[in-house]
């Protein structure tokens, strides 16, 4: 079968260009920035690259961005502090607390601690709990990017068997609960599978559309796959690998050779879903700048 790539990286540019636009537009009527601030506890590799990252793209749109460093032995105390004055500074639009963070904090209570009309990251019990009921929220970014993915390139989702591979509760469990809702990209029948579903096998080669999100290299094997399915893979993983400057390179939850020949559509690792999450927490920050959501 050809299979079509859900190019995210491209989406994502596009997407990145529309918002520009907005924002130059909001600029020369005199209105206000949308302001996106980000918490970095401590320098983890990962981390620090998807702050810099965002904070690039901020600057690409023309949103305004402050980044706040902590190290790591920073107190709960402290960052609690500054989660509080963020919420009270009128200029800050949406902020982040980049995850994870050191072991001595707990990550539970920092974010019920952010102002859900803040929290861009869709993190707040109140915003994953309207998104369940299917009130206006704000999307957490991945499964807000997929759902985008999936929109703008047709996918056909009503009726639909969706698996989803994994219950995280930042991808797999709201990826679930948005493919159930009525709504279009959504009206799926949805199964959530993970390390103690049985059957594993069997329950991916009846899904139409299955989104990979459990952070094991390869997992998706084309025996799992039924031809046609659209697959999107959610997993990037650092794998050891010689070859490359770096010592290490991207892989994703979908052994892609063997399954891309069977899918009508697939996402890549790098270049599929990544690009996406960064772009929905941008438009986050805009909705959160329009008052779009909450007033």
């Amino acid at each position: 079968m050809e299979y079509k790539l859900l190019d995210g990286k491209a989406t994502a540019a596009q997407m990145k260009q529309e918002m520009a636009e907005e924002v130059a537009q909001i600029k020369a009527n005199g209105g206000k920035v949308p302001h996106l601030a980000a918490i970095l506890v401590g320098h983890d590799g990962g981390s620090e690259t998807y702050v810099a990252n965002k904070v690039k793209t901020c600057e690409e749109i023309g949103f305004k961005s402050s980044l706040i460093r902590y190290e790591a032995d920073v107190t709960e105390e402290e960052l609690l502090r500054k989660v509080h004055e963020l919420n009270n500074d009128p200029d800050v639009d949406g902020f982040i607390v980049q995850l994870p963070l050191p072991k001595h904090i707990s990550e539970q209570k920092i974010i019920e601690a952010i102002d859900y009309r803040k929290d861009v990251d869709g993190f707040h019990p109140i915003n994953v709990g309207r998104m369940a009921i299917g009130l206006p929220c704000f999307v957490s970014a991945t499964p807000a990017g997929i759902l985008e993915l999936l929109k703008r390139y047709n996918i056909e989702t009503q009726g639909k068997h969706c698996v989803v591979l994994g219950r995280s509760n930042i991808v797999g469990k709201p990826m679930a609960t948005l493919m159930v809702q009525k709504a279009y990209p959504g009206d799926c029948t949805v199964t959530v599978c993970h390390s103690r579903s049985k059957n594993l096998k069997e329950m991916c080669r009846q899904a139409d559309i299955i989104i990979v999100a459990l952070g094991v290299p390869e997992f998706l094997t084309g025996d799992m796959v039924k031809e046609g399915a659209v697959v999107v893979d959610v997993g990037t993983t650092r794998v050891p690998d010689a070859t490359r400057k770096s010592g290490f390179r991207l892989s994703g939850d979908v052994k892609f050779d063997e399954v891309a020949p069977k899918c009508s559509y697939i996402s890549p690792v790098p270049g599929g879903v990544g690009p996406m999450t960064i772009i929905s927490l941008m438009r986050n920050t805009l909705l959160a700048g329009k008052k779009a959501i909450y007033k």
